[in-house]
C-alpha cells in the first residue's frame, strides 16, 4: 500500500492496489473444496514457493529502471490470489492435529504466532521503508517465503476422517470431476447459509468494507503525520492489539460468544473514533492498539467454534466461503476509500472505519439468535443451524 502511495502519489492509487489486492479474497471459497480434495502439505508448500517467485518480480523490475505502480498492481494481485489456497489448508489442518476441547488455546497460540511476528515486522517495515525504500521489503519477503516453505516440509498433517479423496487421476471423465467440484462447492456454501454463520457475515461485510476504506486512506492519513514510520507504528498498534486480544481469548472463553462481540465491537468502534479525533500522534497510536485488542480476542473464539462445530472433511470449504463472505466488501471498501480520501479528505474516511465496528455490535445487539449465542464449549449445533449439509453425489456423465 505504501509503495502503491509512493510510486503513483495519492489516495486513488492505494485504493486501487487494495482493490486489486483485496479482491481475490473475495473468491477464496472457490478454493475450498481443491483443499479438501489435496494434500494440504503439498498445497503449503507450494504456494510459498510461487509467491517468493512473484515477489521477486518488484525488486527485479526497480534494479531494470521498469517499476511503477501498474507493475505492483499487476504483481501484487496474483501473489494474493494463489495466498487464497493457505488460510483454508490451514484452518483445516488444525483440528487435525489437536483435541476439539483444545482448540480455543490452538488458536490463540496460533494467532500469537501470527500476529505477534506481524506486529514487530509491521513497525520494523515502517522504519526500513523510511531508511532504505519500500522496494527493499519485497526482496526480504521472498527470503520469508523461502523459510516458510522449508517450514511446511516438514509439517506432518494426517488425512481428515470420512475424507474425501482426489478422484482427478482414478480414470473418471472430466464431467464427473466438474460435477464433483461443484457438489462440493455447494457443501461448503450451503452449511454456512443454512445456520447462524450467515447472520454474522452481513454484519462483517460492512465492518470489514468501512476497514477497507481505512486501509486505503492510511498511507496519505501517516503521512501528514511524519511518513512512513508512522505508518508502521499505526499498523503495529491495531495488530498489537490483536495480538494482546488473543492471547486474552482463552480466559475470555467463559463469556458468551454475543456478550464478547456486542461489547467488544462497541469498544473497539469508540476507540477507533477517538483516536482519529485526538490528534496527538501518541495517543491516538495507543487507541488504535486498543481498538485491535476485541478483534484478536473475538477472531480466536470464533475459529475455535467453527472448528468444533464443522466436521473435519468439510473444513476447507466452509472456512473458505466464511472468509470469502466476511472480507467480500473488502475490496469495494478499499476502492472506495481512494476515491473518497481524493474527494472528502482521509479523516473522513478514517472515521467512518469506527462507525463500522459500531455497526457489528449493533447487528448482534438487535437480532434475536445472534443475542442469546452460546459460548464455544455449550455450543449445540442443533439450535443455531450448524449441521452437516445433505447432497445427491454427482452422477458421471457420458
Amino acid at each position: 500500500m505504501w509503495l502503491a502511495f509512493e510510486l503513483g502519489g495519492s489516495s486513488f492509487y492505494t485504493g486501487l492496489a487494495g482493490f486489486l489486492t483485496m479482491l481475490p479474497q473475495a473468491f477464496q471459497f472457490l478454493a475450498g473444496p481443491l483443499v479438501d480434495r489435496r494434500q494440504l502439505r503439498r498445497i503449503l508448500v507450494g504456494t510459498q514457493v510461487a509467491q517468493g517467485i512473484l515477489v521477486l518480480a518488484i525488486p527485479l523490475a526497480a534494479m531494470m529502471g521498469l517499476l511503477s505502480v501498474w507493475v505492483v498492481l499487476v504483481v501484487m494481485p496474483i501473489v494474493s490470489l494463489l495466498n487464497q489456497f493457505v488460510y483454508p489448508a490451514q484452518q483445516a489442518a488444525l483440528p487435525r492435529v489437536v483435541e476439539k476441547e483444545e482448540l480455543i488455546e490452538a488458536n490463540s497460540a496460533f494467532s500469537f504466532a501470527y500476529q505477534g511476528v506481524d506486529f514487530v515486522f509491521t513497525a520494523l517495515g515502517g522504519i526500513v521503508v523510511a531508511v532504505v525504500g519500500a522496494v527493499a521489503l519485497y526482496l526480504i519477503d521472498s527470503v520469508t517465503f523461502a523459510i516458510a516453505a522449508l517450514v511446511f516440509v516438514g509439517v506432518q498433517i494426517p488425512p481428515a476422517e470420512n475424507q474425501e479423496h482426489d478422484r482427478d487421476g482414478d480414470g473418471k471423465n472430466v464431467s464427473f470431476v466438474i460435477d464433483e467440484y461443484r457438489a462440493q462447492l455447494a457443501d461448503g456454501i450451503r452449511y454456512v447459509r443454512g445456520s447462524v454463520l450467515v447472520w454474522v457475515l452481513v454484519g462483517s461485510l460492512v465492518v470489514n468494507a468501512t476497514i477497507g476504506t481505512a486501509l486505503a486512506v492510511l498511507p496519505a492519513y501517516a503521512n501528514t503525520y511524519g511518513g512512513p514510520d508512522t505508518y508502521g507504528f499505526i499498523l503495529a498498534a491495531v495488530t498489537g492489539g490483536m495480538l494482546v486480544g488473543s492471547l486474552s481469548a482463552t480466559p475470555l472463553k467463559r463469556f458468551s460468544l454475543a456478550t464478547l462481540s456486542i461489547g467488544g465491537f462497541a469498544f473497539s468502534g469508540l476507540s477507533w473514533l477517538a483516536a482519529v479525533g485526538i490528534g496527538w500522534l501518541p495517543a491516538t497510536v495507543a487507541l488504535f492498539f486498543l481498538s485491535g485488542v476485541p478483534v484478536g480476542a473475538t477472531n480466536v473464539i470464533f475459529a475455535a467454534m467453527i472448528q468444533s462445530v464443522v466436521p473435519e472433511n468439510l473444513m476447507g470449504r466452509v472456512s473458505s466461503v466464511l472468509a470469502s463472505g466476511s472480507v467480500g466488501a473488502m475490496p469495494l471498501g478499499s476502492l472506495l476509500g481512494g476515491i473518497g480520501g481524493d474527494a472528502f479528505g482521509n479523516t473522513m474516511v478514517m472515521t467512518s472505519a469506527g462507525f463500522g465496528f459500531m455497526f457489528i455490535a449493533a447487528c448482534w445487539l438487535t437480532h434475536p439468535l445472534l443475542r442469546s449465542l452460546a459460548d464455544v464449549e455449550d455450543l449445540r449445533s442443533e439450535r443455531y443451524g450448524l449441521t452437516r449439509p445433505k447432497r445427491a453425489e454427482p452422477s458421471e456423465s457420458f
